[in-house]
């Protein structure tokens, strides 16, 4: 049950981080009747930054002082999962409700537990791995495995740019640019589609890094003083921090690129992604197969259109009284949707 909640008042939100989600985040709030921008939160100077909507810069410390307490309904946290998340999402939800797209699916229930802790302690509500997958997927792994309670629902993603594998190269110390592409097994589909489910991690996808190399900055000299010996072992230094990073790349067979500067922004700068979740119940001769596929052209806005509609959701159960932490298997759908329609509209 919804409690008596005004719809004709703004869900005021902040964003925290303004990368490559946080900028999208900031459109879709911008293009959402039931939103209100109070800022955007950021480890980078405010007047170093420029927003096309006119949005407020602050520095992400003061998120934490006097001045926002109560003015923000829900922090929605923008950051890469694999070295920032968790301890912004702690500190974050000692203050305010928030909403993230963590997607490191081997450390949630850990995550979760240590969340659901805090906002039970200080009266906010975090609701975790909003994205596609952690998020929508999720929920379809879920719906599939109970009405066919038979199957094991398989996943793949891409071919595409994860976001968040990315920023794990990103973070590593000598990297300038860095994108990474998750590519699914056609074969491993395939079976898939028949039935099988014991697939191996290194079967189902394979990792491709293309990263640029500031070779200057991590020798301290100019590029033209710099032999190839020493970029050779830099470049090997490098990959193997990739393709050994538990979590990301070391489960996975993975081919690390470096290229150029110019060849970078010429060919990998582009952010879609696709996936699709397969489920396979047979009974005898009897059988049925459940799909879901998604193809985007611009994986974070997608993501924070995901993000934004869990916003909306975390704003109603906190206001319900909801403390502590959730993921998207937690939310009532019917909670997503703008101006707290019924969901029979869509049945």
């Amino acid at each position: 049950m919804f409690c008596h909640i005004d719809f004709s008042m703004k869900i005021k939100a902040a964003i925290v981080g303004y990368g490559n989600v946080g900028k999208s985040v900031e459109k879709c709030i911008a293009e959402t009747s039931d939103f209100e921008l109070v800022g955007i939160f950021s480890r980078r100077a405010p007047n170093t930054l420029n927003s096309p909507y006119g949005a407020k810069f602050f520095e992400q410390k003061e998120l934490f002082g006097e001045r926002f307490q109560g003015q923000i309904d829900v922090a929605i946290l923008s950051v890469g999962s694999a070295f920032d998340a968790q301890e912004l999402g702690l500190k974050t939800a000692a203050h305010f409700c928030i909403v993230d797209s963590f997607d490191t699916h081997a450390k949630m229930k850990e995550y979760v537990e240590t969340l659901n802790t805090a906002g039970k302690m200080c009266g906010t509500l975090a609701i975790v791995g909003c994205g596609w997958d952690p998020g929508l997927f999720s929920l379809m792994r879920a719906l599939f495995a109970s009405v066919m309670p038979d199957s094991i629902p398989q996943t793949f993603w891409g071919r595409g740019v994860s976001q968040g594998h990315s920023e794990a190269v990103r973070k590593i110390e000598g990297v300038k640019y860095a994108t990474q592409y998750t590519v699914p097994n056609e074969e491993a589909v395939r079976l898939a589609r028949e039935g099988r489910t014991d697939f191996a991690t290194r079967e189902k996808h394979t990792r491709e890094c293309y990263v640029v190399l500031d070779y200057e900055k991590h020798f301290g000299k100019p590029e033209s003083d710099i032999t190839e010996i020493e970029k050779q072992a830099f470049e090997e230094e490098v990959a193997a921090q990739i393709v050994n990073l538990p979590n990301y790349f070391a489960e996975y067979d993975t081919t690390v690129h470096f290229v150029n500067e110019a060849e970078y922004l010429a060919n990998h700068t582009r952010m879609s992604h696709a996936g699709r979740v397969v489920a396979v119940e047979k009974h005898g001769e009897v059988g049925s197969r459940a799909e879901f596929e998604l193809a985007l052209d611009s994986n974070p806005d997608f993501t924070a259109q995901v993000m934004v509609a869990y916003a909306r959701a975390n704003y109603l159960l906190a206001r319900s009284g909801e403390t502590g932490a959730m993921t998207v298997l937690d939310v009532p759908i019917k909670y997503l949707l703008r101006g707290g329609k019924s969901g029979i509209a869509f049945v």
